[in-house]
């Protein structure tokens, strides 16, 4: 039984005009986007990971509609999190009313809060630690260098957290990432708790080099690679969640291959952003799509998507429908 359809014809029957409306036309657009031949790029921002968006991407990779992701480090980490640590997590319904005191409770239980849910610092993000500071120190030894999404691929291949796992990992993006391998692109990896830890290694001398983790730089290159080659065979879709540097660094792209190395590259095919940003007031992560035709990023009759809500209920939704039979 295919419960996505079931989905699909409750979107379909009643979501008929606005921002409803607006989640159909993008969801048929990507689904008329795959039916042509062509492939997705995904970019997650916010904390889509600590809500458990893997439950429907992990799916969704797993059956081919996604090829590629851009993602914060925190949603790079925070899946990996959930996956080792599910039981310890703490939900907190009523945050908008917790006191400064209440707040300090929970960072004396070392319970770091993300809007209603608390990760678990000993649980969560010490175990993960553990693992990585043996692969970034054999990579050291070694004079080896990988990508942050390589590293975490390494450690789930080689089952060096397996035995923590608390979710199934049929949920776990990142789990269905590394069993298709598809590349990952985290812009500014080191804005997270893993970015933090690395650099405090180095720092207190555990590692020689700095460089082990590959940085920016060197990601907008494995893109540009990664963009060039598929897309002379086919058009490659943007499927935006939030907003960011996880969406902003990875449609630049285009117009870094045409303007700045003067090559003649497709432009994106298709482009949907799932966003709560205003639509004003210089907001990148507001921008809307027309605002991305100046940049050479889209063109004028490339289908293009806005849906101002919720991405938490939003793009399961969108998921749900483009699985549909």
């Amino acid at each position: 039984m295919n419960d996505f359809n079931a989905v699909a014809r409750f979107a379909r029957h009643h979501y008929r005009h606005f921002n409803a409306a607006a989640l159909i036309d993008a969801a048929d657009g990507y689904r008329n986007h795959l039916a042509k031949g062509g492939k997705m790029f995904v970019t997650l921002a916010g904390a889509m990971s600590t809500a458990e968006l893997g439950i429907s991407l992990a799916e969704m990779i797993r059956q081919g509609k996604i090829h590629g992701i851009s993602c914060t480090g925190a949603n790079l980490e925070e899946d990996l999190f959930n996956l080792v640590a599910h039981d310890h997590y703490v939900r907190v319904p009523q945050y908008r009313y917790l006191t400064g005191e209440d707040e300090q409770a929970l960072h004396a239980r070392h319970l770091n809060r993300v809007t209603d849910t608390c990760i678990p610092e000993e649980e969560a993000i010490r175990r993960l630690e553990a693992a990585l500071i043996e692969e970034w120190t054999t990579a050291d030894k070694k004079g080896e260098r990988y990508f942050p999404h390589e590293f975490l691929y390494r450690i789930i291949r080689s089952g060096a957290i397996e035995k923590y796992y608390q979710i199934d990992p049929k949920d776990s993006w990142m789990v269905a990432a590394a069993e298709k391998n598809i590349p990952i692109i985290v812009p500014g990896w080191e804005d997270s708790t893993t970015g933090n830890i690395f650099a405090g290694h180095v720092m207190k001398g555990n590692l020689s080099n700095p460089h082990v983790v590959k940085g920016g730089i060197e990601y907008m290159m494995m893109l540009a690679d990664w963009y060039q080659k598929l897309s002379s065979e086919t058009s490659i879709g943007f499927f935006q969640v939030g907003g960011g540097i996880a969406g902003d660094f990875p449609i630049c792209v285009v117009p870094m291959l045409q303007q700045d190395m003067e090559i003649d590259t497709p432009l994106w095919g298709y482009f949907c952003q799932i966003s709560d940003s205003t639509t004003s007031f210089g907001s990148y992560s507001g921008a809307v799509p027309n605002e991305k035709i100046t940049w050479g990023k889209l063109a004028a009759d490339t289908p293009s998507f806005i849906i101002e809500s919720d991405a938490s209920i939003v793009a399961p939704l969108v998921f749900a429908i483009v699985m549909a039979d």
